[in-house]
């Protein structure tokens, strides 16, 4: 059992650049999740640049979810075991060769097999939160990892205009090659600039337990990202969620018995790992609801009656701001966290949050009222996302941080493929004919939001069972002189 201990890696000590250190994992998770929205203006036209049917075609963005969902796990515990920095730059390596496939390909299948190497480049934030715990100083670590959580929605509400100017504008191939340029750029600067962290576990992969967590996940996944597709009591969608749910089980039982687990599920159960993912799911459910609802009221044709009939681009810059908005939190999140916990921020996160879906539910009738809504919104995930991983690094050893945030990130995941379907299901039965057509009606868009504004709600719930907070623990970066304690719960709180 010795090789599963955290050890050192031999020689260096903490950066001297701690800044450039957070500015460049910082921009690899921006690279990373800018990738994720970089296909959606071009989403309508993929089955004419492609030649073939929508539902085919629709893969292109399915493919990349699932592909993320399996590989986040997986590579986070390879990041403990043989180097986070290295496995950092794997998962960008894989992105820029997916953006390449898919920049060259004119056909179904090169653009598939492209996003699913795009796809698996999302463990990307969860390895740089863990690589910042290793060589970071204490006290540069919580508005470090709250900058670097909010990277994901800093990507998002970028990439969206910036993606419709480019489509607009040169040909669709151009959007793949832009994010291999970004993807070489930031490999670069993680060479010359991040140092690999000292903290490893060693071991042996659990070569069983990732084929396991992959299938099941990828049954999980596929059911509700294409339960509207192929019906929600179809045998197909049935089928596939039977299957996950035996398959989970079994796995379940399977990494409780094994030495050297993929996942550590008894770590996963502590109170508050376990309650700090509950709320990942409900807030990456609220967050997403969000993401579905505004664009379609922005870009419905204004003879709805409530839609502000505005285009791709001119919706990417409304909602881009919000993404500013969550990077702007990051400080403020870490100072709170810092002085009254983590917890205590999760909380006034996921309460600005449910604020802003109600906002939005009494305004959106202009674009000022969403631009409105989508930054309150953003400020609330801005103060949830940067206290996620203190609460997930506050209650697992330093040997684990990889696989604990990747972990963390995948129930996010979950929780946006959920708001996906739901939301979904929704619209598709709160509509209105305008024409010949059937268009999401106002009220069906505010059954959603109130949704998104229940999840938030949820979470802050769920927050109630957290331990409460005691004074900070050391990080596992210079301060923790290269070894991996075991941590009490919220940062000192007892197990």
């Amino acid at each position: 059992m010795s090789d599963t201990l955290a050890r050192p890696v031999p020689g260096g000590s903490a950066p001297p650049r701690a800044n450039a250190v957070v500015a460049v994992l910082a921009f690899a998770g921006i690279v990373v999740s800018l990738m994720q929205t970089l296909v959606i203006p071009i989403v309508p036209n993929l089955p004419k640049y492609l030649d073939a049917p929508a539902s085919d075609t629709a893969w292109a963005v399915t493919a990349t979810l699932l592909a993320a969902a399996v590989a986040t796990p997986v590579a986070g515990r390879i990041g403990d075991m043989y180097g986070k920095r290295r496995m950092l730059l794997v998962s960008v390596a894989l992105l820029v060769t997916g953006s390449v496939v898919c920049a060259l390909s004119d056909t179904l299948v090169p653009m598939i097999v492209g996003r699913v190497l795009q796809g698996m480049a999302g463990a990307v934030i969860p390895l740089g939160i863990s690589i910042m715990r290793d060589v970071l100083p204490a006290e540069r670590l919580a508005g470090a990892t709250a900058l670097m959580s909010a990277s994901l929605g800093v990507g998002g509400a970028l990439g969206l205009p910036s993606a419709a100017l480019i489509a607009d504008r040169f040909n669709w191939h151009v959007l793949f090659w832009t994010s291999a340029v970004l993807g070489a750029v930031a490999a670069v600067l993680v060479v010359v600039l991040v140092p690999e962290s000292k903290v490893r576990t060693g071991g042996r992969f659990d070569l069983l337990g990732a084929l396991g967590l992959a299938a099941g996940l990828v049954a999980l996944l596929l059911g509700i990202s294409k339960g509207g597709d192929w019906g929600w009591t179809s045998g197909t969608v049935l089928g596939l969620f039977a299957f996950a749910v035996v398959d989970l089980v079994a796995w379940g039982f399977f990494e409780l018995r094994t030495a050297e687990p993929l996942v550590d599920l008894r770590t996963t159960a502590r109170r508050q790992v376990l309650f700090t993912n509950l709320a990942s799911v409900a807030l990456g459910f609220s967050m997403f609801a969000m993401s579905l609802v505004m664009p379609q009221v922005l870009q419905l044709p204004e003879v709805t009656g409530y839609g502000l009939g505005k285009s791709m681009l001119y919706t990417g810059l409304v909602l881009a701001p919000q993404g500013l908005v969550m990077m702007a939190m990051a400080p403020l999140s870490a100072g709170i966290s810092k002085s009254k916990g983590p917890k205590v921020t999760l909380m006034i996160g996921a309460l600005i949050v449910a604020t802003g879906y109600g906002l939005n539910i009494l305004l959106m009738s202009e674009v000022w009222h969403l631009i409105l809504a989508s930054c309150v919104i953003g400020a609330g995930v801005g103060f949830a996302y940067g206290a996620m991983p203190a609460l997930i690094m506050g209650a697992v050893p330093a040997s684990e941080t990889a696989a604990a945030n990747s972990l963390n990130a995948l129930m996010r995941s979950i929780g946006t493929s959920f708001a996906s379907a739901v939301a979904g299901v929704v619209l598709a039965q709160m509509t209105i004919t305008l024409g010949t057509t059937a268009l999401p009606s106002e009220n069906g868009f505010k059954v959603v939001m109130a949704i998104g504004g229940g999840a938030a709600l949820l979470a802050f719930t769920l927050c109630l069972f957290l331990p409460r907070h005691r004074a900070a623990a050391p990080a596992a970066g210079s301060a923790a002189a290269g070894h991996a304690a075991e941590p009490a719960e919220v940062s000192g709180a007892t197990k």
